[in-house]
């Protein structure tokens, strides 16, 4: 290689710490290494461990699934994928993220008032007494009354549990943006030194 070619990979092997970018070109920009996977996936399972001393967990998941369905909730995806990733069916999924309190819009996107729902709930009706009152199969209405528990759980401790779990995947994306940034502006600022160098 020529003089130039030597200096900028000298360059680069300064900056980004590596001989090739062989590694990085096949994790892409922004991804994770093997061992910051793992870090993330114990640090969500901290916070699972909080909520099972608070809370009985309906499905039967793992701590490490439950971890997954954590992170595939926030890269939106849907319960139908990650129970194809995860060789679970989409209703455990639904409950795990209703364990999880993981509730979306369209969770509560139910055919009837979820405010008379919560009111019958509060008053234990039973799940036939439920579905008379709001004309809607017992199917239905258990599918939302978990919706509404995990509504209900989360507003109690004022959302504690999802915050933590988004604490811990915002300080990721940001680790992740701060090292892209770093290596870039300095790879730049190297490039362009070394360009003025042989120029002169």
């Amino acid at each position: 290689m020529d003089e130039k070619t030597e200096q900028l990979r000298d360059i680069f092997v300064d900056v980004a710490g590596e001989e090739t970018v062989t590694e990085r070109q096949q994790e892409g920009r922004g991804s994770l290494s093997d061992g910051d996977d793992e870090r993330i996936a114990q640090r969500l399972i901290e916070v699972i461990e909080d909520m099972r001393e608070r809370y009985d967990f309906e499905t039967d998941c793992d701590d490490r699934t439950l971890a997954a369905i954590v992170r595939g909730f926030y890269e939106g995806e849907s319960d139908g994928t990650l129970a194809e990733k995860l060789d679970l069916d989409p209703e455990t999924v639904f409950r795990a993220r209703m364990d999880l309190q993981l509730v979306d819009d369209s969770d509560a996107d139910a055919p009837f008032s979820m405010a008379t729902l919560r009111d019958l709930l509060a008053e234990d009706a039973d799940g036939e007494t439920i579905a008379a009152e709001l004309d809607a199969d017992r199917e239905t209405i258990e599918r939302f009354s978990r919706v509404a528990a995990a509504q209900n759980r989360a507003r109690r401790t004022s959302h504690r549990f999802r915050t933590a779990f988004e604490e811990v995947l915002t300080d990721v994306d940001l680790s992740i943006q701060l090292t892209e940034g770093v290596k870039e502006d300095g790879l730049e600022d190297a490039t362009e030194d070394i360009e003025t160098d042989l120029s002169m």
